[in-house]
């Protein structure tokens, strides 16, 4: 039920013949109360798409009463035009649900540059709020997707009250966030401060962390609401808890579904002397083409990872770097260790773990192998 999952909201997806393909393409996601907190964090990009321009003023007072979601179109780098239709489709909304139209957030995803096909959105959010249901979220789930090959979902029960979501992804995916669109909904009554906190430390190590090929999204979004339906307010570490494990769920199906991956990449950085050294270097490895294209070949080519260290400002001694490829330590001290004969790549899975052996921090990274599907699909997308 992911975003329905939690008392106190209803959600539909509908086709509405935004996308050419006929399948679902407009999803609406409604908190019905008592209480319409809720935070968000966006992309870091300097170019933004005019939902996130639009859904960040609408945060600003901590409420959110509903959301909107197409697949199909961007709306990014659209212009005024590009603007007035967010505004628009916002508009429409709360009209249609009966909200304030500066409580409505917008998402969108798809091909940039293009402006939506405004007709029938007017026609398709109509249809979503008729079909508002308590158990509406695995529909909106779906009408989210764009190449994604399945839609995503997640949910986590508390003492009496439940955190749930809903996410897509499949490409373009790199720290801030990724190519997605997330909605994250609970049922416990906690105010949008506390939402803030709990969904940025979530956020920090998890989607943050998720990076597949290195390219930035102008769109990437994702939304925390609280109705307070429940009447538990939950003690915050549990609820922080909730949120970072639901988050993270959604991240490694986001990485598993990357378009054309034929392998998921766990890169364990530990042994910095800072997390930021950590994150730093695992980012590297996990950015870096001629090692992806390796573990896609299923070869342990241990020199690519040091390579990709050697790039980073990172505090380690080149002659104390230590690395396990699916736990063979392949690199000790900077060179040759066990023989790379011993690591099984044959599986989808695979951890490439890297001892900087210059302090006690850690970080994970996840990315995917470069494969042939992938540039095939990245190559064709705009057809």
């Amino acid at each position: 039920m992911s975003v329905t999952a939690a008392q106190g909201f209803t959600a539909s997806g509908v086709a509405a013949a935004i996308k050419s393909s006929g399948e679902p393409d407009l999803a609406l996601v409604v908190n019905n109360g008592p209480s319409l907190a809720a935070a968000g964090v966006f992309t870091a990009n300097r170019v933004q798409a005019a939902p996130v321009r639009w859904s960040r003023r609408v945060l600003a007072d901590g409420r959110i009463a509903a959301v909107l979601l197409n697949s199909g179109g961007a709306n990014a780098c659209t212009g005024r035009a590009g603007e007035d239709d967010t505004r628009t489709t916002a508009e429409w909304t709360a009209r249609a649900i009966g909200v304030s139209t500066g409580d409505v957030a917008v998402c969108s995803t798809g091909l940039i540059g293009v402006r939506l096909p405004m007709d029938r959105f007017a026609t398709g959010i109509t249809e979503a709020a008729a079909q508002l249901a308590p158990d509406g979220g695995d529909a909106a789930a779906v009408a989210i997707k764009t190449t994604d090959s399945t839609h995503k979902t997640a949910t986590v029960t508390g003492p009496g009250w439940t955190v749930g979501g809903m996410a897509k992804g499949a490409g373009m995916l790199a720290p801030g966030l990724a190519t997605m669109l997330v909605v994250l909904t609970t049922d416990a009554d906690v105010p949008a401060d506390a939402l803030d906190r709990a969904l940025r430390d979530a956020t920090r190590t998890t989607f943050d962390r998720v990076d597949s090929d290195g390219c930035m999204s102008t769109n990437d979004t994702v939304l925390l609401l609280a109705s307070g339906a429940s009447g538990i307010v939950p003690e915050a570490d549990a609820f922080a808890g909730a949120v970072h494990t639901v988050c993270l769920d959604l991240a490694r199906q986001l990485v598993a579904d990357a378009e054309g991956a034929a392998k998921e990449i766990e890169v364990e950085v530990v042994g910095a002397a800072s997390e930021q050294d950590a994150v730093v270097v695992g980012r590297s490895v996990a950015r870096n083409n001629l090692l992806k294209c390796a573990l896609h070949g299923e070869d342990p080519n241990w020199g690519r990872v040091l390579s990709a260290i050697g790039t980073t400002d990172a505090e380690f001694d080149p002659d104390r770097l230590d690395v396990a490829i699916n736990g063979v330590w392949v690199c000790r001290d900077g060179s040759a260790g066990e023989s790379r004969e011993k690591v099984d790549l044959s599986g989808r899975q695979i951890t490439v773990t890297i001892d900087l052996r210059s302090g006690d921090e850690s970080a994970v990274i996840w990315t995917n192998d470069l494969s042939a599907e992938y540039v095939h699909e990245n190559s064709a997308y705009s057809s």
